[in-house]
């Protein structure tokens, strides 16, 4: 074997217990006993501030200053909002959100109002 296929395996070793370490680690951790209460508290609110990170990348992106002027994306999260607090199924409003969205920028339909 060359010097490149030991160095590959090696990687692919390490890799693989570093992986392997961190999936068993929680399970040695926390066998017997509850969590502790920053964990408890990461777990509630870990899922919201991946979401807003999502919002804050997705809107990183847009020209505040030029037509349409973010109409499609304060649309759709306006939407995916009100669909979210009536409705409490995430899985619906980021589909529906992601469809409007797209359907938005695909038809140009806001560029009708500002042109």
């Amino acid at each position: 074997m060359t010097n490149e296929t030991l160095y590959l395996l090696a990687v692919i070793t390490v890799v693989a217990i570093a992986t392997f370490i961190t999936r068993i680690l929680p399970f040695i951790l926390f066998n017997s006993k509850e969590p502790p209460g920053s964990m408890s508290m990461i777990e509630r609110n870990l899922p919201p501030m991946i979401l807003l990170l999502l919002v804050f990348y997705c809107l990183k992106d847009v020209q505040w200053f030029q037509s349409p002027y973010g109409s499609p994306e304060i649309f759709a999260i306006a939407v995916v909002t009100v669909l979210h607090v009536w409705k409490r199924n995430a899985m619906l409003s980021i589909f529906i959100g992601t469809g409007l969205y797209m359907l938005l920028i695909q038809y140009d339909i806001f560029e009708l109002f500002f042109s």
